[in-house]
């Protein structure tokens, strides 16, 4: 009885003293996360990740909602500049040819990915933060560019789902769980199983209510917020960045 006891107190400390993490991240700066996004979540009091890319019509028309997100809490995240892609590839018909990735050099992709973060320091004053490759892409011109990135950023984020434990995290290329039309209760089963594994679980989401091809529905988005609320004191929700540094000084 005793070592049950200790077993489930040192599984309660892998994850700021709780059974698991999940992280919610959102790209591309769409105006769905200033009006029904950040709107949730204030309304229970969690806190998220936003990948931004600030040439985007939703972040150039709203810095001021953006500086107000910052403030209060969620996590301001470099998504490049132009969000480039490699325009190749299946369904990527929206790539345009002067921000196709297979087309950069490394050092465009340096600026560009600099430059987004001096844009970012003015709405939140911050040095530290993490960045999410568009698209996943991680190569430019053929050549990978994650080395680039590893000095300006303490983590990126991937695209490939899956519930990942401590000791195997890739911190350049941490996987997320991509949403699009999943229902509220496929997305508390991810989380489910996060809580029996002792993971951490980051989910990739773009448009909430519309306004991106990659959607899912208020009513789901909701219903996934309110189950996280109502077992934060087994799960730890928090930006990625806060999650990331946290098991940096774990280590």
């Amino acid at each position: 009885m005793l070592l049950a006891v200790m077993a489930k107190a040192q599984t309660k400390k892998e994850w700021n003293n709780k059974t698991c993490a999940v992280v919610l991240t959102y790209d591309d700066a769409l105006n769905v996360h200033l009006d029904n996004v950040i709107p949730a979540l204030d309304s229970v009091n969690l806190k998220a990740t936003f990948y931004l890319s600030s040439y985007f019509p939703g972040f150039k028309t709203r810095i001021e909602d953006w500086r107000k997100a910052a403030m209060n809490g969620h996590e301001m995240a470099n998504h490049m500049l132009f969000h480039p892609c490699i325009g190749q590839r299946q369904g990527r018909e929206f790539v345009k040819p002067d921000y196709d990735l297979s087309t950069y050099t490394l050092q465009r992709v340096e600026d560009e990915i600099n430059m987004n973060n001096v844009v970012l320091e003015t709405l939140d004053g911050k040095k530290k933060r993490t960045f999410a490759y568009p698209c996943g892409d991680m190569t430019a011109g053929g050549l990978s560019y994650v080395d680039k990135i590893k000095d300006d950023f303490v983590a990126a984020r991937g695209v490939q789902g899956a519930v990942l434990q401590k000791n195997t995290i890739d911190f350049y290329n941490i996987g997320a769980y991509g949403i699009n039309g999943q229902s509220s209760e496929e997305m508390i089963n991810i989380v489910k199983d996060a809580m029996k594994q002792n993971g951490l679980v980051v989910f990739l989401f773009h448009g909430v209510g519309g306004e991106h091809g990659l959607n899912v529905a208020l009513k789901d988005h909701a219903r996934l917020l309110h189950f996280l609320k109502q077992n934060e004191k087994d799960i730890w929700i928090a930006p990625l960045l806060d999650v990331v540094e946290n098991m940096k000084r774990e280590n």
